[in-house]
């Protein structure tokens, strides 16, 4: 419209005294306007593509900017209120390379160019957000003070001989235990095999700042006790992870369909043995639960396991790309070992899942 009116004007003469001097200025208009202008994606732009001497008012979407190493281009950024135009850093022609897949050998990785996005986003070194670590710390600190100071401690001899029998530390005295007490005992050590089957490799700690195998050990006498304070510490994404290394001990076993087909059956009749017990049987370890501070422990030590084992299937799905598949496995892992132990049986391997976030040079 403002060529046409500019064109009408020229010929027609209708300018003022002072026309002479605004020719110039006219003359550019002119050319910059019959030219489309890319300032943004949300603004309409004028097209001089027809052979008429109209102009057409459309949207057009602007050609990709190329980065050349002799000349910095500029874009615009598009708003509400206008446009501002800024150089585009050559680091950015990079960056555009940032999350790809790459066919390496021995197996497929997910790599980010980790370095080059950091260097067009500034620092990204954000501070950690703490905020779940304090709360899991002080949870952790007033479980401790229960444990300690708080839980029922009526019968410690009583505690020390049931121990020595679940241990086969004494002999056959005719004394039958308590069928739901023996159940639980061996639950718990299935437990700690469950919870290295989750956490090796996909829950690793980042860049395994905080090595996760010591409190795996610790988590065989110590339960989830020893595994809270791993919690606290854990910061994701887990480390990547080679094929080869799946070939090695100890994941070859805790990735071994094996392993958990034998977990998840011994979970499954120790249950079941707990399961078909009397009702004279279960009020018998409701009493040893009110007056004994080792079956107290124990007990809680088992529902805190059963509490968090939904939140590392979890993790591991997502790490497996399993999230949107295998989504009907998560409410299940609510079930106490029973969920989690399917989960570990119905999971994909590794081998054929690409988890691994290698920072690699892009091509």
């Amino acid at each position: 419209m403002l060529l046409r009116f500019i064109q009408n004007k020229t010929r027609c003469g209708n300018w003022n005294s002072h026309s002479h001097k605004a020719a110039p200025t006219v003359a550019l208009l002119t050319m910059l306007l019959a030219q489309p202008i890319f300032l943004s994606r949300n603004f309409p732009t004028l097209n001089n593509n027809h052979r008429n001497s109209r102009t057409s008012l459309q949207l057009h979407n602007p050609p990709e900017v190329r980065v050349s190493p002799q000349r910095t281009p500029i874009i615009a950024s598009s708003g509400c209120f206008g446009c501002f135009v800024k150089p585009l850093d050559v680091r950015t022609k990079k960056a555009t390379l940032g999350a790809f897949l790459k066919k390496k050998k021995g197996g497929v990785h997910i790599c980010h160019s980790l370095k080059e996005e950091s260097e067009v986003g500034g620092n990204s070194n954000n501070p950690r957000d703490w905020t779940t670590s304090i709360l899991l710390f002080l949870l952790w600190a007033a479980l401790m003070y229960y444990v300690f100071f708080l839980t029922p401690n009526q019968t410690p001899s009583r505690d020390t001989y049931f121990l020595k029998k679940l241990l086969n530390l004494k002999g056959d005295d005719g004394f039958r235990m308590n069928e739901v007490l023996v159940s639980l005992w061996y639950l718990m050590g299935l437990w700690p095999l469950v919870y290295s089957m989750l956490l090796l490799p996909t829950g690793r700690s980042s860049k395994n700042i905080i090595p996760v195998w010591p409190f795996l050990i610790l988590s065989c006498f110590g339960g989830a006790y020893a595994l809270f304070p791993y919690f606290v510490l854990w910061k994701p994404p887990a480390p990547p992870v080679e094929e080869t290394q799946l070939k090695t001990w100890p994941l070859n076993f805790l990735e071994s369909k094996v392993t958990a087909t034998i977990s998840l059956a011994a979970g499954v009749a120790i249950i079941t043995y707990a399961g078909l017990a009397g009702q004279d049987v279960w009020k018998e370890f409701y009493q040893y639960f009110r007056e004994s501070k080792f079956i107290h422990i124990m007990s809680i030590d088992f529902i805190i396991l059963s509490t968090f084992a939904p939140f590392w299937v979890y993790n591991d799905m997502t790490a497996r790309k399993r999230s949107d598949k295998g989504s009907w496995l998560l409410p299940l892992s609510l079930i106490p070992f029973l969920g989690p132990g399917l989960y570990l049986l119905l999971r994909p391997s590794l081998s054929t899942v690409a988890i691994s976030q290698t920072p690699v040079e892009p091509e």
